[in-house]
Protein backbone atom coordinates (compact mmCIF):
# COMPACT_ATOMS: atom_id res chain seq x y z
CA UNK A 1 0.00 0.00 0.00
CA UNK A 2 2.89 2.78 0.54
CA UNK A 3 5.11 1.88 -2.08
CA UNK A 4 1.75 2.27 -4.43
CA UNK A 5 0.58 5.55 -2.82
CA UNK A 6 4.41 7.00 -3.05
CA UNK A 7 4.44 6.31 -6.89
CA UNK A 8 0.96 7.14 -7.68
CA UNK A 9 2.03 10.49 -6.21
CA UNK A 10 5.01 10.89 -7.58
CA UNK A 11 3.30 10.27 -11.10
CA UNK A 12 0.30 12.74 -10.18
CA UNK A 13 3.14 15.56 -9.65
CA UNK A 14 5.04 14.43 -12.76
CA UNK A 15 1.96 14.65 -15.08
CA UNK A 16 0.97 17.92 -13.71
CA UNK A 17 3.74 19.69 -12.67
CA UNK A 18 4.59 22.91 -13.86
CA UNK A 19 6.36 22.57 -17.73
CA UNK A 20 10.12 23.73 -18.51
CA UNK A 21 8.49 27.77 -19.26
CA UNK A 22 6.84 27.07 -15.34
CA UNK A 23 9.70 25.58 -13.76
CA UNK A 24 12.41 28.64 -14.90
CA UNK A 25 9.59 31.41 -13.28
CA UNK A 26 9.32 29.29 -10.34
CA UNK A 27 13.11 29.54 -9.60
CA UNK A 28 14.24 32.87 -11.18
CA UNK A 29 14.84 35.91 -9.10
CA UNK A 30 12.32 38.81 -8.54
CA UNK A 31 14.46 41.52 -8.83
CA UNK A 32 11.12 44.38 -7.86
CA UNK A 33 11.67 42.93 -4.24
CA UNK A 34 15.07 43.63 -1.94
CA UNK A 35 13.44 40.71 0.47
CA UNK A 36 11.54 38.35 -1.03
CA UNK A 37 14.23 36.24 -2.12
CA UNK A 38 15.90 35.76 1.03
CA UNK A 39 12.54 35.10 3.23
CA UNK A 40 11.94 32.25 0.49
CA UNK A 41 15.39 30.92 1.41
CA UNK A 42 14.13 31.15 4.88
CA UNK A 43 11.15 29.31 4.26
CA UNK A 44 13.00 26.09 2.27
CA UNK A 45 15.84 26.02 5.31
CA UNK A 46 12.70 25.91 7.84
CA UNK A 47 11.09 23.25 5.95
CA UNK A 48 13.89 21.13 5.53
CA UNK A 49 15.01 21.33 8.98
CA UNK A 50 11.29 20.14 9.71
CA UNK A 51 11.69 17.06 7.49
CA UNK A 52 15.33 16.28 9.39
CA UNK A 53 13.98 16.37 12.68
CA UNK A 54 10.40 14.90 11.92
CA UNK A 55 11.04 11.03 13.27
CA UNK A 56 11.71 12.44 16.99
CA UNK A 57 9.02 12.66 19.33
CA UNK A 58 8.84 14.20 23.22
CA UNK A 59 6.53 14.49 25.84
CA UNK A 60 4.52 17.18 27.94
CA UNK A 61 2.44 15.51 30.00
CA UNK A 62 0.22 13.29 27.82
CA UNK A 63 0.45 14.72 24.36
CA UNK A 64 3.62 13.39 22.06
CA UNK A 65 5.09 16.03 20.09
CA UNK A 66 7.13 15.79 16.86
CA UNK A 67 10.41 17.59 16.98
CA UNK A 68 8.97 19.36 13.39
CA UNK A 69 6.17 20.86 15.30
CA UNK A 70 8.70 23.40 17.22
CA UNK A 71 9.69 24.28 13.40
CA UNK A 72 7.01 23.46 11.04
CA UNK A 73 4.34 25.80 11.94
CA UNK A 74 6.63 28.52 10.94
CA UNK A 75 6.01 27.84 6.96
CA UNK A 76 2.73 28.94 7.88
CA UNK A 77 3.34 32.09 9.32
CA UNK A 78 5.97 32.29 5.83
CA UNK A 79 3.02 32.07 3.83
CA UNK A 80 1.15 34.67 5.26
CA UNK A 81 3.33 36.78 4.76
CA UNK A 82 4.29 36.19 1.59
CA UNK A 83 0.66 35.76 0.67
CA UNK A 84 -0.38 39.65 2.58
CA UNK A 85 2.64 41.45 1.37
CA UNK A 86 3.82 40.13 -2.27
CA UNK A 87 0.75 38.01 -3.12
CA UNK A 88 -0.68 34.64 -4.07
CA UNK A 89 2.02 34.52 -6.76
CA UNK A 90 5.18 34.85 -4.80
CA UNK A 91 3.32 32.80 -1.97
CA UNK A 92 3.02 29.74 -5.09
CA UNK A 93 6.51 30.25 -5.94
CA UNK A 94 7.54 29.79 -2.56
CA UNK A 95 5.86 26.81 -2.26
CA UNK A 96 6.98 25.10 -5.31
CA UNK A 97 10.40 25.83 -4.36
CA UNK A 98 10.17 24.11 -1.13
CA UNK A 99 8.63 21.00 -2.72
CA UNK A 100 10.96 20.72 -5.24
CA UNK A 101 13.77 20.99 -2.18
CA UNK A 102 11.97 18.66 0.17
CA UNK A 103 12.05 16.47 -2.73
CA UNK A 104 15.39 16.48 -3.31
CA UNK A 105 16.12 16.24 0.05
CA UNK A 106 14.29 12.54 0.08
CA UNK A 107 16.33 11.49 -3.01
CA UNK A 108 19.79 12.53 -1.92
CA UNK A 109 18.62 10.54 1.75
CA UNK A 110 17.34 7.86 -0.04
CA UNK A 111 20.86 7.33 -2.35
CA UNK A 112 23.25 7.84 0.53
CA UNK A 113 21.25 5.28 3.01
CA UNK A 114 21.51 2.87 0.27
CA UNK A 115 25.34 3.32 -0.61
CA UNK A 116 27.17 0.54 1.31
CA UNK A 117 29.20 1.86 4.13
CA UNK A 118 33.39 1.68 3.93
CA UNK A 119 34.25 -1.02 5.85
CA UNK A 120 35.71 1.11 8.97
CA UNK A 121 32.35 3.11 9.08
CA UNK A 122 30.26 1.14 12.43
CA UNK A 123 26.98 4.08 12.13
CA UNK A 124 25.61 2.21 9.04
CA UNK A 125 22.57 1.23 10.69
CA UNK A 126 22.25 4.03 13.52
CA UNK A 127 22.47 6.02 9.94
CA UNK A 128 19.78 4.09 8.63
CA UNK A 129 17.56 4.04 11.02
CA UNK A 130 17.74 7.82 11.67
CA UNK A 131 17.51 8.83 7.98
CA UNK A 132 15.78 5.86 5.93
CA UNK A 133 12.88 7.15 4.28
CA UNK A 134 9.79 5.36 4.54
CA UNK A 135 7.87 5.51 0.90
CA UNK A 136 4.34 6.12 2.15
CA UNK A 137 5.32 8.53 5.07
CA UNK A 138 7.38 10.11 2.46
CA UNK A 139 4.53 10.65 0.20
CA UNK A 140 2.01 11.52 2.37
CA UNK A 141 4.19 15.09 3.92
CA UNK A 142 4.80 16.02 0.41
CA UNK A 143 1.25 15.72 -0.37
CA UNK A 144 0.09 17.27 3.12
CA UNK A 145 2.52 19.59 2.62
CA UNK A 146 1.44 21.07 -0.81
CA UNK A 147 -2.38 20.97 0.00
CA UNK A 148 -2.09 22.79 3.26
CA UNK A 149 0.16 25.63 2.33
CA UNK A 150 -2.15 26.37 -1.42
CA UNK A 151 -5.07 26.30 1.21
CA UNK A 152 -3.64 28.25 3.48
CA UNK A 153 -2.57 31.46 0.51
CA UNK A 154 -5.79 30.84 -1.46
CA UNK A 155 -7.56 31.55 1.96
CA UNK A 156 -5.48 34.46 2.94
CA UNK A 157 -5.42 35.94 -0.47
CA UNK A 158 -9.52 35.51 -0.76
CA UNK A 159 -10.17 37.17 2.96
CA UNK A 160 -7.59 40.20 2.25
CA UNK A 161 -10.79 40.95 -0.68
CA UNK A 162 -13.28 40.51 1.90
CA UNK A 163 -11.89 42.72 4.58
CA UNK A 164 -10.69 44.77 2.26
CA UNK A 165 -7.11 44.48 3.67
CA UNK A 166 -7.97 45.64 7.44
CA UNK A 167 -7.54 43.02 10.16
CA UNK A 168 -4.56 41.31 9.64
CA UNK A 169 -5.15 39.07 12.45
CA UNK A 170 -8.47 37.52 11.10
CA UNK A 171 -6.43 36.56 8.06
CA UNK A 172 -3.51 35.10 9.63
CA UNK A 173 -5.57 33.16 11.87
CA UNK A 174 -8.34 32.29 9.09
CA UNK A 175 -5.92 30.65 6.94
CA UNK A 176 -4.17 28.85 9.58
CA UNK A 177 -7.30 27.04 10.57
CA UNK A 178 -8.11 26.40 6.98
CA UNK A 179 -4.53 25.12 6.07
CA UNK A 180 -3.79 23.18 8.98
CA UNK A 181 -6.90 21.48 8.65
CA UNK A 182 -5.67 20.31 5.08
CA UNK A 183 -2.59 19.71 6.02
CA UNK A 184 -3.03 17.88 9.25
CA UNK A 185 -6.23 15.45 8.43
CA UNK A 186 -4.27 14.64 4.12
CA UNK A 187 -0.94 13.45 6.29
CA UNK A 188 -2.58 11.47 9.04
CA UNK A 189 -4.98 9.57 6.66
CA UNK A 190 -2.52 9.12 4.08
CA UNK A 191 0.31 8.03 6.81
CA UNK A 192 -1.61 5.44 8.34
CA UNK A 193 -5.13 4.75 7.12
CA UNK A 194 -5.47 0.74 6.81
CA UNK A 195 -2.60 0.45 9.21
CA UNK A 196 -4.40 2.57 12.46
CA UNK A 197 -7.81 2.64 13.62
CA UNK A 198 -9.66 5.68 12.89
CA UNK A 199 -10.44 6.56 15.94
CA UNK A 200 -6.88 6.80 16.55
CA UNK A 201 -5.90 8.83 13.49
CA UNK A 202 -8.42 11.10 14.40
CA UNK A 203 -6.79 11.79 18.05
CA UNK A 204 -3.58 12.83 16.08
CA UNK A 205 -5.57 15.00 13.99
CA UNK A 206 -7.36 16.55 16.44
CA UNK A 207 -4.05 16.93 19.17
CA UNK A 208 -1.51 18.33 15.89
CA UNK A 209 -4.10 20.42 14.96
CA UNK A 210 -4.79 22.13 17.86
CA UNK A 211 -0.71 22.44 18.75
CA UNK A 212 -0.33 24.17 15.15
CA UNK A 213 -2.85 26.27 15.41
CA UNK A 214 -2.15 27.83 19.10
CA UNK A 215 1.44 28.02 17.64
CA UNK A 216 0.38 30.22 14.62
CA UNK A 217 -1.86 32.41 17.24
CA UNK A 218 0.80 32.76 19.44
CA UNK A 219 2.73 34.00 16.25
CA UNK A 220 0.76 36.44 15.66
CA UNK A 221 2.38 39.73 17.03
CA UNK A 222 5.64 38.86 14.95
CA UNK A 223 3.82 37.59 12.05
CA UNK A 224 2.03 41.74 12.30
CA UNK A 225 5.51 43.10 12.84
CA UNK A 226 7.35 41.32 10.06
CA UNK A 227 4.67 42.23 7.97
CA UNK A 228 4.24 45.96 8.58
CA UNK A 229 8.25 46.17 8.11
CA UNK A 230 8.26 44.99 4.83
CA UNK A 231 5.18 46.15 3.49
CA UNK A 232 6.94 49.81 4.37
CA UNK A 233 10.44 49.02 3.23
CA UNK A 234 8.84 46.83 0.01
CA UNK A 235 6.68 49.50 -0.98
CA UNK A 236 4.19 46.82 -1.77
CA UNK A 237 0.82 45.59 -0.35
CA UNK A 238 -0.58 43.12 -2.48
CA UNK A 239 -4.20 42.65 -3.67
CA UNK A 240 -5.31 39.42 -5.65
CA UNK A 241 -7.54 40.61 -7.30
CA UNK A 242 -7.29 39.61 -11.08
CA UNK A 243 -4.88 36.26 -9.89
CA UNK A 244 -4.96 32.95 -11.27
CA UNK A 245 -5.44 30.60 -8.03
CA UNK A 246 -4.41 27.63 -10.05
CA UNK A 247 -1.57 26.02 -8.18
CA UNK A 248 -0.02 24.87 -11.55
CA UNK A 249 -0.03 28.26 -13.52
CA UNK A 250 3.03 30.43 -14.72
CA UNK A 251 1.80 33.98 -14.00
CA UNK A 252 -0.49 35.80 -11.71
CA UNK A 253 -2.76 36.70 -14.64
Amino acid sequence: MGEWLFWNFKLLMIQNAPKTKEVSSIFASDGRYRYLDTFITLFVVVLIISNTIATKFFAIGFLRISCAQMLFPITYVFGDIFTEVYGYGASRRAIWQGFFASFLFVAIIWIAVSIPGAPEYGDQVAFSTIFKPVGRLVAASLLAYWCGEFANSFTLAKMKLLTNGKHLWTRTIGSTVVGQAVDTTVVMFAAFYGTRPVGVILKLIVSGYLIKVVYEMLMTPATYAVVNYLKRVEGVDYFDRDTNFNPFAASDL
